[in-house]
């Protein structure tokens, strides 16, 4: 089943994105944050969208572009138009604008793995796919900003969740080295693990850019 993004599912996205936008929050409490030297930012490199464009998985459904991974990977492989894609990509950042067609996407319906039964709705999930230029190029913007901001210390030590080079096997050594810490000092340490549902729609949007 496909579904392309209707107005309703639009107008939905939109008051969750924005449902903290009206909170009062004190900005104050930013004044404890160092100021930090504007860092400039360097054209995109042929390397950087070979790197990125090596990791994708071709089986990966294609948007509504209808290119496939395997597709970009052959496009690129000419010198010419990888000077072209990205200088594409140098201009959208000179100029602050990302094209509507990197923002379009498709809503499709899949079916869960492992379901006994496909013929209720919980059975399904629904996904959003992107062009894939526009997901190639949030990929490498990415993984610069993540070296940014880990080679700045602008992320603490324990958070692990969404950074590269970080895993579940990490977070259970932090755990494990608090708990050894615990029976040090004769302490029995208990764990309340829980998922943080939709949480990045739930943040003030503007005191999230004050910080940025």
């Amino acid at each position: 089943m496909v579904f392309h993004t209707s107005r309703l599912t639009v107008y939905g996205l939109h008051s969750s994105f924005n449902s903290a936008l009206d909170y009062q929050v004190d900005t104050n409490i930013l004044d404890k944050i160092s100021d930090k030297p504007i860092a400039s930012w360097p054209p995109f490199s042929k390397g950087e969208f070979k790197i990125a464009i090596s990791s994708c998985n071709n089986s990966s459904t294609a948007g509504p572009d209808n290119l496939f991974w395997d597709h970009l990977k052959s496009i690129l492989k000419h010198d010419e138009c990888l000077i072209n894609i990205i200088g594409i990509v140098n201009a959208c950042i000179n100029l602050g604008y990302w094209p509507n067609y990197f923002k379009k996407s498709t809503m499709i319906v899949i079916p869960k793995p492992n379901k006994l039964l496909y013929n209720l709705p919980k059975s399904f999930r629904p996904i959003v796919l992107l062009n894939t230029l526009g997901k190639l190029i949030k990929k490498i913007i990415g993984e610069r900003i993540q070296f940014h901001i880990t080679s700045n210390n602008f992320i603490h030590l324990s958070q692990l969740g969404g950074l590269k080079f970080k895993s579940t096997t990490d977070a259970g050594v932090i755990l494990t080295h608090i708990i050894r810490l615990g029976w040090q000092k004769n302490l029995l340490t208990s764990t309340l693990p829980f998922d943080i549902l939709q949480f990045f729609l739930l943040l003030n949007h503007y005191l999230l850019t004050k910080i940025i």
